[in-house]
């Protein structure tokens, strides 16, 4: 098993500011541990199946304002198989997040890695919350980009990190999922706490 030392919550980078949106786009509410649509199977999309632009468009603001680096589109309410990433503030210590902000549709991971890494993660949707993860240090996987263009890639290090931690909000699963019982019962109050809606998170949520 390979370990990596990281910083805490990598997926919820930082303090938050309350910027402004764009005239047309809207910061969405994030849902938190314990909203159903959290843990509800999720359904592939079609170009026409909802207004795909303007969704993108308040997703990327929402995640921007969260200063996060993924944004799973059950974390906004949709049962839909849809996320983005943006890792690229994350590059200058992970080069393979150079230039590393995609939007993936109906993805499928096809392929993981032998080897796993071990990787501190946080979550938007559980604020105040870090534990080391196991996952595959690499991963291949089939998706859709927003052209609706089928793409076949491979990601490794921190990109497959962030990917997979996204792909398990489509498949109904938290992080917190993957982690030991015994750390589980380390954060069970935490977690109890967060479904009912005590936590501060410096970002709108939906509790």
């Amino acid at each position: 098993m390979l370990r990596v030392s990281a910083l805490c919550a990598i997926f919820q980078l930082s303090t938050f500011n309350f910027q402004h949106s764009t005239l047309n786009n809207m910061i969405l509410p994030i849902y938190l541990y314990g909203q159903p649509v959290l843990r509800k199977p999720t359904e592939d999309i079609t170009p026409d199946s909802l207004d795909l632009n303007q969704l993108l468009a308040d997703m990327w603001e929402t995640l921007a304002v969260a200063e996060g680096c993924g944004l799973a589109a059950p974390q906004i309410g949709k049962a839909i198989r849809l996320f983005i990433v943006d890792g690229t503030e994350l590059a200058e210590d992970y080069p393979e997040c150079q230039d590393f902000k995609k939007v993936f549709i109906n993805p499928e991971i096809i392929e993981e890695s032998e080897e796993d890494a071990t990787f501190a993660e946080g979550c938007l949707s559980l604020p105040g919350i870090s534990e080391n993860v196991v996952r595959p240090a690499s991963i291949t996987i089939r998706y859709m980009d927003e052209n609706f263009t089928e793409h076949t890639e491979t990601y490794d290090g921190f990109a497959a990190r962030i990917i997979q931690h996204e792909y398990d909000h489509l498949e109904g699963h938290v992080f917190t999922d993957r982690i030991s019982p015994i750390r589980r019962q380390f954060v069970k109050t935490k977690l109890t706490n967060i479904a009912k809606g005590k936590v501060a998170a410096r970002y709108r949520t939906k509790r």
